[in-house]
């Protein structure tokens, strides 16, 4: 009997070769793919973590600049801040209560007892930081916006709403960015008017917060404004809360200083009527000349008695 010699290669594999063979290829496989994939996850991990770093110190930065703007451009406010929290750190918030009590109650007392010297050293700054932060940084851009003294992007695109109904197109809202919108620089408040220094945005000019005058008066609910121009992009829109000088001043009764000596006038502090304050408005007539001007009906000419009685006084000291 003759047997024939066979190759290895010939020999077909059996199930239990391919499937150890097959199973070992795939384990090869799958320990590469989580090599590579353990790899990834690190390289992931570390470009996270870079990047939250980065944004965060980012933030931190960006942060720290606008509280050292804000801070140098609000002193006044900051220095507050500052001040009532180291006061509550240390004291304690009743004793600040107290102390602000107290400090209330010095001011009403200076304010009744001077009202002049009390507006020129403290009523008007509290009065201008006042309407600043509770008037009109709230509401200036919006008063802005709705008399058209703003630069909006002028290429928004229209959308169309379709539905079962009907279709509308509508143009998106346009909403100033916050380089488009001039700025409040400051606000100072006296015992009638306001002052609100405005920085104006290019595509601007004076004029047209000129032009504006009447409707902004309007949208701040006073009878009048006007505009002055401070520099090439800063003006003043001032409003006229109340007028103190409408009413008329009544001269003190003549027949009740009829039997008063020469002696007795006072002529450096002549009464010639009010103030802005509401206080009396006295002027020296010793040896010095007035020129009263005033539109038709203010009271320049001598129409009664007691006019006249004070216009030959005035004109006898001259």
């Amino acid at each position: 009997m003759i047997t024939a010699a066979v190759s290895p290669a010939d020999v077909p594999l059996s199930v239990n070769q391919i499937l150890t063979v097959g199973g070992a290829l795939v384990a090869v496989a799958v320990y590469v793919l989580y090599k590579v994939g353990h790899y990834l996850v690190k390289v992931v991990e570390a470009l996270a973590t870079a990047a939250v770093v980065f944004i965060a110190l980012w933030f931190a930065v960006k942060g720290l600049f606008l509280a050292i703007v804000w801070a140098v451009r609000h002193w006044r406010t900051t220095t507050t801040v500052t001040v009532v929290s180291v006061w509550c750190w240390w004291w304690g918030w009743l004793s600040l209560l107290l102390a602000l009590a107290v400090l209330a109650a010095g001011l009403g007392v200076w304010r009744v007892a001077s009202l002049p010297s009390f507006d020129r050293w403290a009523g008007r700054h509290l009065r201008s930081w006042w309407q600043r932060w509770l008037v009109y940084a709230p509401r200036m851009p919006r008063w802005l916006r709705s008399v058209g003294l703003t630069v909006p992007d002028r290429g928004g695109a229209t959308v169309i709403q379709v539905n079962p109904l009907r279709r509308t197109a509508t143009a998106p809202r346009e909403r100033p960015r916050r380089d488009q919108l001039p700025r409040v620089l400051s606000v100072r408040s006296g015992p009638s008017w306001d002052e609100v220094k405005v920085r104006l945005v290019p595509g601007q000019t004076p004029e047209d917060f000129d032009q504006a005058a009447r409707a902004l008066a309007v949208a701040r609910g006073v009878n009048r404004c006007q505009v002055r121009e401070l520099s090439a992009n800063v003006v003043s829109i001032d409003y006229q809360r109340r007028n103190l000088l409408d009413a008329v001043v009544t001269a003190p009764d003549l027949d009740a200083m009829a039997g008063l000596s020469g002696d007795a006038m006072d002529l450096d502090r002549v009464l010639s009527g009010a103030t802005e304050y509401g206080t009396p408005w006295r002027q020296s007539i010793r040896g010095s000349h007035t020129l009263i001007g005033g539109a038709t009906g203010a009271g320049k000419g001598c129409e009664t008695r007691e006019q006249l009685a004070w216009g030959w006084l005035a004109g006898s000291v001259l």
